[in-house]
């Protein structure tokens, strides 16, 4: 899958987050199950370049996954968008969909034979903060940001 080819591609330089300089990367993909694999490629082969540690990529990936899952299946959105950031310390995902939800997103506790609906408790369990905002062009969507911790400096481990 490519790209729309309008999707906008941030630099390495991506201004300030915390007070401290950082590394940022934008995309989006069509609103489609299939863009959510991409994405997560996409996030990781970022985050290896930027030397961010396995685990922190590893948790980047579910976090991914779980955020692009819920805009492409929960709103009407014919595109999502995913911005990643990350200082020192601390990496932010943000998924942005376009459309409109008619729920506001919740992490809530699933039955045991349900096959999903445990997916913002993975966000939550695997992040510092995670949070919901309007979205920043004042359209009818919304982003769902989460924030984790990684190691400065780290390499990733051979591929």
């Amino acid at each position: 899958m490519v790209p729309s080819q309008d999707a906008p591609l941030l630099g390495r330089r991506g201004g300030c987050f915390g007070g401290r300089p950082t590394d940022a990367y934008a995309f989006h993909f069509p609103a489609l199950n299939a863009s959510v694999a991409e994405a997560r490629r996409r996030v990781l082969a970022r985050l290896r370049e930027w030397g961010v540690d396995e685990t922190a990529c590893d948790d980047a990936q579910l976090v991914v996954s779980e955020l692009f899952t819920n805009a492409v299946r929960h709103t009407d959105s014919d595109k999502v968008s995913c911005q990643v950031r990350v200082s020192p310390a601390l990496l932010r995902i943000e998924v942005a969909d376009h459309g409109c939800a008619s729920t506001e997103p919740r992490a809530r506790c699933s039955g045991a034979d349900e096959e999903s609906g445990r997916g913002l408790l993975l966000v939550g369990a695997l992040s510092q903060a995670w949070g919901v905002r309007p979205d920043d062009g004042g359209g009818r969507g919304r982003v769902v940001w989460a924030d984790l911790a990684h190691r400065a400096g780290c390499t990733a481990r051979s591929r």
